[in-house]
């Protein structure tokens, strides 16, 4: 079982001997700044649970939990709203990110533990582990790796996994 998975600032993680290429946020790998930043945000952040979608793929294969997501789940993004970085039912009463995508980004989604515990608005939302672009182009904030990838990885991750990541010079 993995223990730690770590992205460093020049777009790769490491999971055990393993070194994967990922994508990054448009802003860079730093200091979150806030909502809407690009920011894929320096530190460590436990794996909390997969998100999937069911019509497309099986059952990732992990020691997370693991639930589908369907066509009207969503992820708050207002931080004027109470359900702010958590995911809800659309439509909901404030902005929010369609989960259910017409391309294949949110197909598996890891939700990192950012932002999380407590909850403070406008610190950030839906920092996700999800599937990268084929050319590997930024994220808003997210790490992003190939499908074949996230699933291999995810064989390995388990409750006690935690995603480091390492801003540049680190």
């Amino acid at each position: 079982m993995l223990g730690r998975l770590v992205v460093t600032a020049d777009g790769w993680l490491q999971a055990g001997d393993t070194r994967i290429r990922c994508a990054l946020g448009r802003g860079g790998l730093t200091e979150k700044g806030g909502e809407g930043d690009g920011i894929s945000p320096q530190g460590t952040y436990a794996l909390r649970r997969v998100l999937f979608r069911a019509d497309k793929l099986s059952l990732p294969q992990t020691n997370l939990p693991v639930s589908a997501i369907a066509a009207h789940d969503g992820w708050c993004d207002d931080p004027a709203h109470l359900n702010y970085n958590q995911q809800v039912t659309l439509p909901v009463e404030a902005s929010a990110e369609t989960l259910w995508r017409d391309d294949a980004l949110y197909d598996v989604i890891v939700v990192l533990g950012y932002n999380d515990d407590p909850i403070v608005p406008g610190k950030g939302s839906a920092i996700f582990m999800h599937i990268s672009r084929p050319d590997y182009s930024p994220t808003e904030g997210c790490v992003a790796l190939a499908q074949d990838d996230l699933l291999k990885i995810l064989k390995n991750c388990g409750p006690q996994t935690v995603m480091e990541l390492l801003p540049e010079g680190s």
